[in-house]
């Protein structure tokens, strides 16, 4: 992960997941939804095809986290990182300390996919609290590794890692409360903005470390360009509300153009049933002129 595309990868990770996200609130607060999405219905009720069960969130948390673990131990081809102690060296030193420590985040990211798919697929019941545990876990995993990673770093390393600790860190703790406090639309809007705080500040951490706009490496002793780092990280505050917003704003109109063409088909006139009996037309006949009065048809 130490690498433009292993930071850039799971940066647009986390960024699909948080628009995925944006999109789910940004609905259920449109048709005012007591739940983000609604529980399963007994497995009995399900489909019977196992594939029909599997959630697609789970899979695609397990696919992409299996990925970046392959990677942090083989790439580039060739590469072997999977020992972990210098068994030759009599100090026994650890070896490969950054590599180890993104595969733990991705293995906690795996686990959440895990549960996903056993509480969905394999229960009886769904559980959604084992489920935001199992999330609240892995982001407060992530927050504690990257107070480890920024050991021994340079003044603008810890910077930008600090500042992408803030969201992680209210994103698990926005889950966290979750497990006690589910389906509450404010707590919905807090950890999708944060969700995309995190993700395009991971995307400009690519930017600020490996290909500056200026072509001229950030300069980590100087404070003027540590100021600017926070000043772009509350620029991304900013972005991620607007980003929120224009996704708020695309669904609605989705939501009112696909609310109005609905209602405006089940307006339509409808031909009268004319396969009546005699005797129902009687009875009709008979009602209607009860209703009205006294006037025959």
């Amino acid at each position: 992960m130490g690498t433009l595309m292993g930071h850039l990868l799971p940066g647009m990770f986390f960024l699909f997941f948080a628009l995925y996200y944006a999109v789910l609130v940004s609905l259920a607060l449109l048709r005012g939804q007591k739940f983000l999405r609604p529980p399963l219905p007994p497995m009995e009720k399900r489909g019977h095809r196992w594939w029909q069960r599997l959630p697609m969130e789970g899979v695609v948390k397990m696919v992409a986290c299996l990925t970046g673990i392959i990677a942090e131990f083989y790439y580039p081809s060739g590469a072997n990182r999977l020992k972990m102690i210098d068994w030759e060296d009599p100090q026994r030193p650890f070896l490969f300390q950054n590599n180890w420590q993104h595969v733990t985040m991705y293995s906690f990211f795996l686990l959440s996919g895990v549960v996903d798919i056993v509480s969905q697929s394999c229960q009886a019941q769904q559980s959604i609290k084992l489920e935001r545990a199992a999330e609240a876990l892995a982001f407060c995993v992530l927050a504690l590794l990257m107070m480890a990673h920024i050991e021994n770093k340079s003044a603008l390393e810890i910077r930008v890692h600090v500042l992408f600790i803030v969201p992680t860190f209210l994103v698990g703790l926005v889950l966290t409360i979750e497990i006690w406090v589910p389906d509450q639309p404010q707590l919905w809007v807090l950890k999708t903005w944060m969700g995309l705080v995190l993700s395009n500040w991971l995307m400009q951490l690519c930017m600020v470390m490996y290909v500056p706009p200026s072509g001229q490496p950030w300069r980590a002793d100087s404070p003027v360009d540590l100021a600017f780092l926070t000043i772009f990280f509350c620029w991304h505050l900013g972005i991620a509300a607007a980003m929120l917003a224009a996704v708020y704003g695309i669904c609605s109109l989705w939501h009112h153009h696909y609310s109005s063409g609905k209602g405006a088909s089940g307006a339509k006139y409808q031909l009268c049933p004319t396969d009546y009996s005699s005797e129902e037309l009687e009875k009709l006949g008979a009602a209607v002129e009860l209703q009205g009065g006294g006037v025959k048809v």
